[in-house]
């Protein structure tokens, strides 16, 4: 079993855990496994905000559901289940950056792809944790090792 402090799970497969997609068995299970706080950035924080929002504005939750999930959310800060992570902004992006220029025209990378597998390196987290296919392929290529919850 991985080791949580090398983990970065990209916030798209977090929020299978708030919200009932396809994948959320598999995640919920995995997350169990893990037992130790996962680091978050704070843009991965926005984007696990947002997209419980979007969830909601789109009509696939209601509004109660909105709200169990905005509280469960927050209780996970909260009980340390996850931790804060601050990223030296200049450096990341820096990275992101060479990283678009090598590996987008190939693998057609997004830029939030890009961005948290840039985070990922510099916060020196070997382990990334992803459903979307292009990011697993970026993460492969960028030499972290990938973990696709099943």
């Amino acid at each position: 079993m991985a080791n949580a402090e090398r983990i970065y799970a990209d916030p798209s497969a977090l929020l299978k855990l708030y919200l009932k997609e396809p994948e959320s068995r598999a995640m919920t299970a995995w997350r169990a496994k893990i037992k130790a706080p996962l680091l978050v950035t704070h843009h991965g924080r926005v984007e696990l905000i947002n997209g419980i929002g979007l969830a909601l504005h789109r009509e696939f939750i209601t509004r109660g559901t909105f709200d169990a999930a905005s509280a469960a959310l927050d209780d996970d800060f909260s009980r340390g289940r996850y931790v804060q992570a601050d990223l030296l902004w200049r450096a990341t992006l820096k990275r992101a950056a060479d990283m678009s220029r090598q590996y987008t025209p190939s693998l057609g990378c997004r830029t939030l792809d890009v961005l948290h597998v840039a985070s990922a390196i510099e916060l020196d987290l070997r382990i990334f944790v992803a459903f979307d296919s292009r990011q697993q392929h970026l993460a492969k290529a960028a030499g972290l090792k990938l973990i696709v919850p099943a």
